[in-house]
């Protein structure tokens, strides 16, 4: 069991965020009037309570919000939990989704102390119902989830004989990792129907992902196949969600119309294709990424509420 301590909010990107001691949580945002806030998975960022007074015990004067977090809590050491935890705080709920952050730019903080807590300690989590939120609020773990497993596929005559590097991989390798998920393994396949088929049977098969993104094959093309060799292996499709990214896609270029992506279950993966172009794949699979931990849950097993 934890409790609230801090409430913390910056209107501005760049500033310190200031103890409010009291907010509202907007489901699938984060803190209503904070700059980080928003449709991506880092809506919350929170530290411990105790990591806090650990620094200021090496001599750093650092007041609540200093670090960027938007709640501190004592009681719950954040950082060794698994990705994917979830926290109830009255009515709100919050899902852990990353731990720790690359720090790109030297703080004041660390400039001064030569150290930072934040990269390490601090954590981040997306809000699944709101409310209003108080210092003094008790916070308590109501899940530890599992880690969903992602593997991905590249199809790609080039990238298969090596002529050109595969970019849309690292693409999606960047973009799950960072949403909480950890990554089984990759692969890179020629533009051949049944090896596809047959890659795709294998991990969904031996249990080895709960996600799969493949990038490639689905265009106009003679040699384009990974919707037929996905429809191929699939058990159930799931159509909604690449009517979704062709509609994101839609509002950046009409040339999305051309896309034939198709999301299928196979026993319990999800296999969702992705275009084939670095720039389209990030943007499409932005566009889904903060919604798939819940299909995920269903599909699973480990929620079987669907509103």
């Amino acid at each position: 069991m934890g409790k609230i301590t801090a409430v913390c909010i910056s209107s501005e990107k760049g500033t310190a965020k200031r103890n409010t001691e009291t907010a509202e949580l907007i489901a699938d945002h984060g803190l209503l009037g904070d700059a980080h806030a928003g449709k991506w998975h880092r809506q919350v960022s929170i530290l411990s309570a105790e990591k806090i007074e650990d620094f200021r015990a090496k001599g750093a004067k650092v007041e609540y919000g200093d670090f960027g977090e938007n709640l501190v809590v004592e009681g719950i050491d954040f950082k060794n939990l698994p990705l994917g935890t979830v926290f109830e705080c009255g009515n709100i709920i919050l899902k852990l989704t990353q731990i720790g952050k690359e720090c790109h730019n030297r703080c004041n903080i660390f400039n001064t102390m030569g150290d930072c807590i934040m990269p390490r300690e601090g954590v981040f989590a997306k809000v699944i119902r709101g409310g209003k939120i108080n210092v003094g609020d008790e916070m308590k773990i109501i899940k530890q989830s599992a880690l969903y497993k992602v593997w991905i596929i590249t199809a790609s005559d080039r990238c298969f004989n090596e002529k050109r590097e595969d970019k849309s991989g690292p693409v999606i390798h960047e973009i799950t990792a960072n949403a909480g998920y950890a990554i089984a393994g990759s692969t890179i396949l020629s533009d051949d129907k049944e090896a596809i088929e047959n890659e795709l049977k294998r991990i969904c098969d031996s249990n080895l992902a709960d996600l799969i993104f493949t990038t490639g094959g689905t265009g106009l093309s003679p040699r384009d196949c990974m919707p037929e060799a996905t429809m191929a292996i699939a058990h159930r499709l799931v159509p909604g969600i690449t009517e979704a990214m062709r509609y994101a896609s839609m509002a950046i270029t009409k040339r999305a119309m051309f896309s034939r992506s198709i999301a299928a279950i196979r026993e319990r993966t999800l296999i969702i294709n992705l275009p084939g172009s670095p720039k389209a794949c990030k943007e499409n699979l932005e566009f889904i990424i903060n919604e798939l931990y819940h299909g995920l849950d269903i599909l699973t097993g480990n929620d079987n509420e669907c509103g």
